[in-house]
């Protein structure tokens, strides 16, 4: 949604708070382009609804306005985790401009949305993984590195995207990882996907450094893959590979994950390499296993099965 205004009061509200998530709070371009969709959609919402004009002052948004936005938005089939995004893109607006002065009370606070599901992170098999990074054929090999890449570091799709010749350390084998809020970490990553980005690397042609630095990955014209792009070699490559679902990269990570967890590793050490802020997001891998974890227990532990008969 959008509007050819070039002055209006959602502008007016909307361009200083992104500024202020760049400049301030260290926002990514992909965290900025999400709070404007939500937000803009917030207030085009209001003015097909004629709650909202040229006139407007955002002082005299209240929670009726929220609450009929999230109406909308249930009308409209949208998914729970989707409205809670967009409530809390207006949350975070609004609390801005209580620090502003601009307002007094936050409109959306009082405006709930259906509870989440809490679903289990859906991962791959390790056959399946197999299956997925040997689909590519030998002259696909830029295909064949991201695929390994993503299920040997657990990185985001953005951060794939974002990954330069000068994050590489071969030596190492680490990358470093332009993560969520700017953040950095250490990736470490193993001899397939090492190999993997070795020969990607000495059959493609010469690259120009962008504004990030030396691209790893780059399209037809020479420059960087976009996040786009990444998905839809992930997602060709499945069903070349026969999935009978869609495979998207956060998948991968999730396998990443899960597998590291079933082969022994800490949830600390998990929590670092995909770069959570709170390890509480990463136990969430710990149920998956649950059902591993119930067999080990029954197979191994001395009184698991065994019933008194006292």
């Amino acid at each position: 949604m959008g509007t050819s205004k070039t002055n209006t009061p959602e502008k007016a509200v909307i361009e200083p708070f992104l500024d202020y998530l760049s400049h301030e709070r260290g926002a990514s371009d992909h965290t900025l382009r999400s709070y404007f969709v939500d937000l803009n959609q917030f207030f085009m919402f209001l003015r097909e609804t004629t709650m909202w004009n040229d006139h407007s002052s955002v002082s005299t948004l209240s929670r009726t306005h929220v609450k009929t936005f999230a109406g909308y938005l249930y009308q409209q089939g949208y998914a729970p985790a989707s409205m809670e995004r967009k409530l809390s893109s207006l949350r975070s607006l609004f609390r801005r401009l209580i620090q502003l002065g601009v307002l007094t009370k936050n409109p959306a606070t009082a405006v709930e949305t259906p509870s989440k599901q809490k679903s289990l992170p859906d991962f791959l098999t390790i056959d399946e993984v197999t299956a997925l990074v040997e689909t590519p054929d030998q002259d696909k090999q830029r295909d064949k590195t991201i695929l390994e890449l993503f299920y040997a570091t657990g990185i985001r799709a953005s951060e794939m995207a974002s990954l330069s010749l000068e994050d590489i350390d071969f030596d190492r084998k680490t990358i470093l990882v332009k993560g969520k809020g700017k953040k950095e970490r250490l990736c470490p990553f193993g001899k397939v996907a090492g190999k993997a980005l070795s020969a990607l690397l000495e059959k493609r042609p010469t690259v120009t450094n962008d504004d990030i630095g030396t691209p790893v990955f780059i399209n037809n014209r020479g420059s960087r893959l976009s996040v786009r792009s990444i998905f839809e070699t992930v997602s060709r490559n499945a069903k070349k590979a026969g999935f009978d679902r869609p495979v998207a990269p956060h998948r991968l990570r999730h396998s990443f994950a899960t597998h590291l967890l079933e082969g022994g590793a800490d949830l600390r050490s998990i929590q670092e390499m995909l770069g959570h802020s709170s390890l509480s997001t990463t136990q969430k891998y710990t149920h998956v296993n649950l059902d591993k974890l119930m067999k080990t227990y029954d197979k191994s532990h001395p009184r698991a099965n065994k019933i008194s008969t006292s």
